[in-house]
């Protein structure tokens, strides 16, 4: 009974673990759907501009810049899943360790300076930053470039998402703020159980709220964590007001994106290597955390 109990409750832990990133793919994809749908066959809004030269070349330009976006966040995504930032499959120890190195009593083992180790991946992780509830996987020295680029391109997709959705705001609005348009953008689930609007208007409404509170929370993680990456911090060091790993805004950039820190954003294909091995750092500040 217990076996049967624990494989449950292993297997329910295991579809959690999985269900952010289930959950963003769908949102992703419904609103690139619907940003594809308001570009084919709601714009331009005028009808005589519909089937001009200008209005197809306007329709391609933005279906390019769109699907730009979204392949840029999906093979970011992935290849942010498939890097491992674990200490797994790395050499620890030997003469080279030194100041700020540590052991872990979980792993066994003695970690580097900015490793810490993290419960919800079971292991060790060089240059922790995080653990990401939303790719269910930490963000660390290896994969720390794909983190921040799906950062980028989630935040320039739900920006266009949001002000190609003015129109439906617009639409929604045009009899002025009453209670229903008010409830329909605030909670247009309960609007459609009661039956008060229908499932293309609640559709509309549901993925308009939903690219404007995305934007939102994604500015917040995209700016706070491009801040860090400028001052040579990680979330963690963040906390404690430390920065000794801090070489500049140049060598902080090549630090965290490789070495073609300057292309490797407009495609995740880029080659862009590490200057650095996880392990050893450049120490320009003092390891006591200020009080």
């Amino acid at each position: 009974m217990t076996s049967l109990a624990s494989k449950v409750f292993c297997r329910v832990e295991r579809l959690c673990r999985h269900l952010p990133v289930v959950l963003n793919t769908f949102l992703v994809f419904s609103i690139t759907g619907e940003v594809s749908y308001l570009v084919l066959l709601e714009a331009p809004l005028e009808p005589e501009q519909q089937k001009t030269a200008g209005s197809a070349w306007w329709k391609a330009v933005h279906l390019l810049a769109q699907y730009f976006m979204l392949g840029n966040i999906c093979w970011n995504a992935v290849l942010f899943l498939r890097t491992s930032p674990s200490i797994r499959g790395v050499f620890l120890g030997g003469e080279g360790m030194g100041q700020g190195w540590r052991y872990c009593y979980t792993c066994e083992t003695h970690t580097p300076p900015r490793c810490s180790h993290c419960y919800d991946c079971k292991v060790c992780v060089l240059r922790r930053d995080h653990h990401c509830v939303f790719f269910g996987q930490c963000v660390g020295f290896r994969n720390y470039r794909y983190f921040l680029s799906c950062l980028l391109f989630m935040w320039s997709g739900l920006l266009y998402a949001t002000l190609m959705n003015a129109e439906v705001f617009i639409v929604i609005l045009k009899e002025g703020l009453t209670l229903h348009s008010f409830l329909l953008l605030l909670i247009p689930w309960i609007m459609l159980v009661s039956g008060q609007v229908s499932a293309r208007a609640f559709a509309f409404a549901f993925i308009a709220d939903t690219c404007v509170v995305g934007f939102l929370l994604v500015s917040a993680f995209f700016f706070f964590h491009l801040f860090l990456m400028i001052r040579g911090q990680t979330t963690r060091e963040w906390y404690s007001t430390r920065r000794p790993y801090n070489l500049g805004v140049l060598g902080n950039l090549r630090h965290s994106l490789g070495l073609r820190w300057y292309l490797c954003w407009l495609c995740p294909l880029i080659p862009s290597p590490l200057p650095g091995d996880g392990m050893n750092f450049q120490v320009t500040g003092s390891l006591e955390p200020s009080r």
